[in-house]
């Protein structure tokens, strides 16, 4: 019989009362492309040092402040069944029964993105959205709600306040605007996969930015809560590649797991929710030396308490991890980004005479991406390696050690004002013991998607 120890439960509803207060966009990662001169709150609110702080620039239900992106996909994929469906599989599509070639059309997503301007300081990004396959009942579902203050800039000093349902900075693929759209690739890497299903948080952060001579300096201090369960996919499943995104109410199936996990999780995982009543936190800085060289670090510690669970057995995981970023602009029409990240997850309990707690997991990855403009036409091409060591007492880590590794080539051609062709190959490499013991395939998977979407953004 297991003991559990005390339950603790909070739902996910009782987050919409912190719906309405967050903000962040990465300062590079545009839909175009292109640099952003200024710290990314302030190229979202499109401030320069002569704007005011008056009421001049309200504008909360004109057309401007509305947004809609639709995402439509034809795809090519073979490999077992994917993880959106309770396998092993690392992609958002896959083959046939038998893992063969499969060839499908999908309307992926269609989201939904309010942004109105209540002063030239205060601004908001609320957005929806509907995302094939996620969650079986494909609901249209919040992916975002956050508010944003910042002063006009007039000096060397500036800072910036957020609050609200948030993906803290970290990920240099994704573009400002809403959404969480990808901007050089149609698959974001393992890192920023995972990012997007687990590291979503309602909290609030302030951010302090300094210019130097020609250099400009910027540090970030958040608390967030409602997101106790980061860790738990990764763990599980391992690392995937694909661009679904947590929502406020989803939640994530589980592959097949152990029979001792089997009665003690929930086969699924709800990324928005609050179990054990810590604040996490974490802090990032960022340096820009030049114009064309952007550096920064990330902290993250969501303090989660690995005993704690639910009713339904979702449990609290202490998840930590650090992320380091690099973009480097190699000439008028080449871009290095470069992106690593390191951490443990923690959860359950530590036995008596054991010294690790149920799940134990180290898990890293990295990843290069070059892009080249040529005219209108942008081509990338990505090379990334990804692995999770599990020393669990409760795991069994010959199974569950995964290592792997991934290449992308990726092309974006705009077709008219509105819309924007994406063609993309990944092909995956990966060995994870546990397909093999649970569902009688190859610990070894090699998977290829091939993919065009077509995306409108009006």
């Amino acid at each position: 019989m297991i003991s559990f120890g005390g339950t603790h439960k909070h739902t996910v509803p009782a987050a919409l009362a912190l719906l309405s207060c967050a903000a962040w966009q990465p300062a590079w990662a545009q839909e175009t492309g292109e640099e952003v001169a200024q710290p990314a709150e302030e190229a979202e609110a499109g401030y320069d040092e002569d704007d005011g702080d008056s009421g001049s620039g309200t504008d909360i239900l004109s057309v401007d402040t509305f947004t809609v992106i639709l995402d439509g996909r034809v795809v090519l994929a073979d490999g077992a069944n994917s993880w959106i469906d309770g396998g092993f599989g690392k992609t958002r599509f896959d083959g046939t029964g038998d893992g063969d070639f499969e060839f499908d059309a999908h309307p992926v997503e269609a989201a939904l993105i309010w942004q109105p301007r209540f002063t030239n300081s205060f601004v908001g990004n609320f957005s929806a959205a509907y995302q094939h396959g996620h969650d079986r009942d494909e609901n249209f579902d919040v992916m975002e709600g956050y508010l944003t203050f910042i002063p006009s800039r007039r000096g060397n000093t500036n800072f910036a306040l957020k609050a609200g349902l948030y993906w803290p900075e970290i990920s240099l693929e994704h573009a400002t605007g809403g959404a969480w759209s990808t901007v050089y690739t149609i698959t974001p890497s393992a890192i920023n996969s995972w990012v997007g299903e687990e590291v979503k948080v309602i909290g609030a952060e302030a951010t302090l930015y300094q210019t130097v001579g020609d250099m400009d300096f910027s540090a970030t201090a958040g608390v967030f809560g409602f997101n106790d369960t980061s860790g738990t996919l990764l763990s599980f499943r391992g690392w995937a590649l694909h661009d679904v995104k947590s929502t406020l109410f989803g939640q994530f199936e589980l592959p097949p797991l152990s029979p001792f996990m089997t009665i003690a999780q929930e086969p699924v995982t709800r990324s928005i929710l609050e179990i054990d009543d810590r604040p996490g936190f974490y802090g990032r800085v960022e340096w820009r030396p030049s114009s064309s060289i952007l550096l920064n670090a990330f902290y993250y510690d969501n303090r989660g308490v690995p005993e704690a669970f639910t009713q339904s057995l979702q449990w609290g995981w202490r998840t930590r991890f650090w992320n380091l970023g690099a973009v480097v602009d190699l000439g008028p029409s080449t871009r290095l980004l470069a992106q690593g990240m390191t951490g443990t997850t923690l959860m359950g309990f530590i036995p008596n005479g054991e010294t690790r707690y149920w799940v134990d997991t180290r898990y890293s990855s990295a990843y290069a991406l070059l892009t080249h403009q040529i005219g209108e036409i942008a081509v990338s091409g990505r090379f990334e390696l990804f692995e999770t060591k599990e020393r669990g007492s409760r795991m069994v880590p010959a199974e569950e050690n995964e290592d792997g590794w991934a290449a992308t080539l990726a092309g974006r051609i705009p077709v008219m004002d509105l819309l924007t062709l994406f063609a993309e190959v990944l092909h995956i490499e990966s060995e994870r013991a546990a397909r093999a013991t649970r569902l009688g395939l190859s610990a070894k998977e090699s998977q290829t998607v091939v993919q065009a979407a077509l995306r409108f953004r009006w």
